[in-house]
């Protein structure tokens, strides 16, 4: 079968691109301010109450550590967004970071150089999410099923790597990304803002954020307007890798050591604070901004707990159920289910 004419194939695609403003994150609705903003009226509402229970939730020590733990959390959270955005999920984010840590904290260790362990870092946080985008895209498989392997492949690589057993990092050049402070504002918060920034600007300003809406929320459409969907699949998984590397290797110099266990779960924290912010599972609708107060609103709730003497065996108990409360609300804020 020959290929249409471009004389008739662009007049084509032409009427087909009006409908990819039309997956643009809607705004002027009621609803769609709720989604937007009943979170943040959440968050405000908790730390009032937490504050009720706890007078020192709101003291400048409490505020700072809890600023640097929603930053951290924020951070590998906002590649989950884009990813969710696209109406895919990403299982291995935690895994992820926790192998891209390890491996920095290891080439650190061999190597003495600061730059190498970050370059190796994020180049390992990169190589997941292009395995994982490869196959999503061109491999034609789910996104859960993808994802939920090479967290297991990833997880068993931190073993195999350290035996199981931490890699101390004593690099105060290294040790700066998660323990320095700039301005008296601590690297983490300084970092996790620039990369918002970024993000936000890229999915605002570029064309890789429309069609990332676009694929969300009507890959079909999307295609039929000439947009190259496997290619950006592809480029939004390896960017969602990156930042997973890069919070990684926060995390690790937080931490000043590679440790086995570190990412452990975090993929439900991620898709937690994500949700929590206000974007679908059901792709295409969402702003990045909203998982920072996804990422606040979970933090805040795991340290009032904490604060509270509550068990972590609770703490953990408390964010399945948040899970299943923030998915139903999804879904009655949206009106149906986008399958």
């Amino acid at each position: 079968m020959s290929e249409p004419r471009p004389s008739t194939l662009g007049p084509r695609l032409s009427s087909l691109r009006p409908r990819l403003s039309a997956l643009a994150p809607r705004g002027s609705t009621l609803r769609a301010h709720a989604r937007d903003y009943a979170m943040v009226v959440v968050l405000v509402l908790l730390i009032a109450v937490l504050e009720a229970l706890d007078t020192t939730t709101l003291e400048i020590a409490n505020i700072k550590n809890l600023a640097r733990d929603i930053s951290i959390t924020a951070m590998f959270s906002a590649g989950e967004t884009l990813v969710i955005l696209s109406r895919n999920i990403d299982l291995s984010v935690g895994a992820t970071l926790g192998l891209a840590g390890m491996v920095s904290a290891g080439t650190l260790e061999h190597t003495g150089s600061p730059l190498a362990a970050v370059v190796v870092g994020l180049g390992v946080g990169a190589g997941v999410g292009l395995v994982n985008g490869f196959l999503v895209a061109w491999g034609r498989l789910p996104s859960f099923v993808v994802t939920l392997a090479t967290l297991s492949i990833a997880s068993g690589l931190i073993l195999v790597y350290s035996g199981a057993q931490p890699i101390g990092v004593d690099n105060a050049t290294y040790n700066f990304i998660g323990q320095g402070q700039v301005g008296g504002v601590p690297m983490p918060i300084v970092m996790s803002a620039g990369l918002y920034a970024l993000l936000w600007f890229g999915l605002a300003r570029t064309k890789f954020g429309r069609y990332n809406y676009a694929i969300g929320g009507n890959e079909e459409a999307a295609r039929l307007a000439g947009v190259p969907v496997e290619r950006y699949k592809l480029a939004i998984f390896l960017v969602a890798g990156t930042i997973a590397g890069l919070a990684g290797i926060t995390l690790t110099a937080r931490l000043g050591s590679g440790v086995p266990t570190l990412g452990a779960g975090y993929e439900l924290n991620a898709i937690t604070a994500v949700v929590l912010g206000g974007t679908s599972l059901f792709g295409g609708e969402g702003r990045i901004w909203g998982t920072i107060v996804g990422a606040a609103i979970l933090e805040i709730i795991g340290n009032g707990l904490t604060l509270l003497n509550v068990s972590s065996f609770y703490q953990s108990i408390v964010t399945g159920i948040v899970v299943i409360v923030v998915i139903f609300i999804d879904r009655v804020l949206r009106g149906r289910q986008r399958t």
